[in-house]
């Protein structure tokens, strides 16, 4: 489509990030770059039959919650650097507050809470362990990237605001040993590099052959892995293990456990908040037993059980992360390596047990959903990395549980990017 610009008042923020405003048209659009009741011309670069996409390219009249944004590629990882901190945790309540009742979920007497977080871990810039960066070549040689939204292009870089510093570092110190071989960047695909908190760093570097030149480990690089991965597939997934340099296991500490994990296991981005919000969900926890559905590492149901706990978990790396931990842990604790929908009724337990959920963006299964409803364990406790997801689940559960308690956790600052915890609790 022929790109075309509007001016347009915004109305709301929305679920995803974006501004809401009406074009002229009477057709709804969603701008990125803009604040509520700012006036703002923006470009449409996308048009669906029922909305329209854009980016705000000029603010005629600006939002007393804007500020200036530390980088200049701030759309493409962290598009809310244009508001003041104290705004964004409103607003990431407000649009939870939004989804729970346009779901008509009947809400605990005390509301959708909003964690305040203790100044000393209010880390507004460089919190994430983990970054994804693409490659771009030209005259120059190779360079990291970033995909810019709302385009097909990318844009160098240098890191971003929001990585801890080992992780930009250790980024460089693989583009240099890349550099070092002039690579084709149509050849790469992406870096994925995470740190533990003492900024100890291992890679996954993806490329598009099926053969690549071994490398060097990296100076300040604990650990390397470099994957060939299907050139079809957008995503960096891999297809094949092509080599592996150092040690690729880190080591965090949570509540005072250790868990180990790897390059490509899951585990949280920000763990100073996710502590917080681990102390909450401990808080809530009975004495029977926990089983955690979507365990990953297991860094919830280990951190938080009191004597048995069952971690499922479907990915057979992070598995295998998950039976270290368990076998680290003072607990009674097993590993189940499935997906939870796989009969969901061999693990949920009812007498006295407690229930926890950490589900991908997609939510719970329908499967998992019927489960619950069948066996009613007494307690569970919903962790959610998209609230659209969790208040569709907390209105299907409504008939056999009650919402005790529903918070919402900043774990991405400067993102808009919302972490929701519901506690439930089983009707009489």
């Amino acid at each position: 489509m022929a790109e075309v610009t509007e001016t347009v008042r915004i109305e709301k923020l929305v679920h995803g990030g974006q501004g809401l405003a009406t074009l002229t048209s009477g057709q709804k659009v969603f701008v990125w770059n803009a604040l509520p009741g700012e006036l703002v011309r923006a470009r449409v670069f996308r048009k669906k039959r029922s909305f329209a996409e854009a980016i705000a390219e000029e603010i005629i009249e600006a939002s007393a919650e804007r500020i200036a944004p530390q980088e200049q590629n701030y759309l493409a990882t962290s598009p809310w650097q244009i508001m003041r901190y104290d705004a964004e945790g409103a607003h990431k309540q407000a649009i939870t507050e939004e989804l729970l009742a346009h779901e008509h979920v009947e809400l605990p007497a005390s509301g959708v809470q909003l964690h305040e977080t203790p100044p000393d871990d209010a880390h507004f810039f460089h919190y994430r362990n983990k970054m994804e960066y693409s490659f771009w070549g030209d005259g120059e040689g190779l360079h990291m990237a970033l995909h810019n939204r709302g385009s097909h292009q990318k844009s160098v870089v240098q890191g971003s605001a929001l990585a801890l510093p080992a992780v930009d570092r250790a980024a460089h110190a693989l583009l240099g040993e890349l550099q070092k071989r002039n690579p084709r960047a149509g050849d790469l695909k992406t870096m994925i590099i995470r740190c533990s908190q003492e900024g100890k760093a291992v890679i996954s570097l993806f490329v598009k052959l099926e053969k690549f030149a071994k490398l060097e480990l990296p100076e300040g690089v604990q650990g390397l892995r470099v994957y060939h991965s299907n050139p079809k597939s957008p995503a960096s997934v891999p297809t094949k293990l092509l080599y592996e340099l150092g040690d690729v296991q880190l080591h965090d500490t949570l509540l005072g456990k250790t868990f180990v994990y790897d390059a490509d296991s899951f585990f949280q981005v920000n763990l100073p908040i996710f502590e917080h919000a681990l102390k909450r969900i401990k808080s809530f926890c009975t004495e029977g037993d926990v089983t955690d559905m979507y365990a990953g590492v297991g860094s919830i149901g280990l951190s938080v059980a009191g004597k048995h706990v069952d971690l499922v978990e479907l990915d057979p790396a992070t598995a295998a992360m998950a039976r270290v931990n368990a076998a680290n842990s003072e607990l009674e604790a097993s590993v189940i390596e499935q997906s939870a929908e796989t009969d969901p009724n061999t693990h949920i337990y009812c007498d006295g047990g407690m229930l926890i959920f950490d589900p991908p963006r997609a939510g719970l299964h329908k499967k998992v959903v019927e489960a619950v409803q069948a066996i009613l364990p007494p307690k569970i406790i919903y962790l959610s990395c998209n609230p659209a997801t969790q208040a569709r689940d907390l209105a299907l559960l409504q008939d056999e549980y009650t919402v005790e308690h529903l918070e919402v956790f900043n774990f991405f600052p400067r993102t808009p990017h919302i972490e929701s915890l519901a506690v439930l609790v089983a009707k009489p």
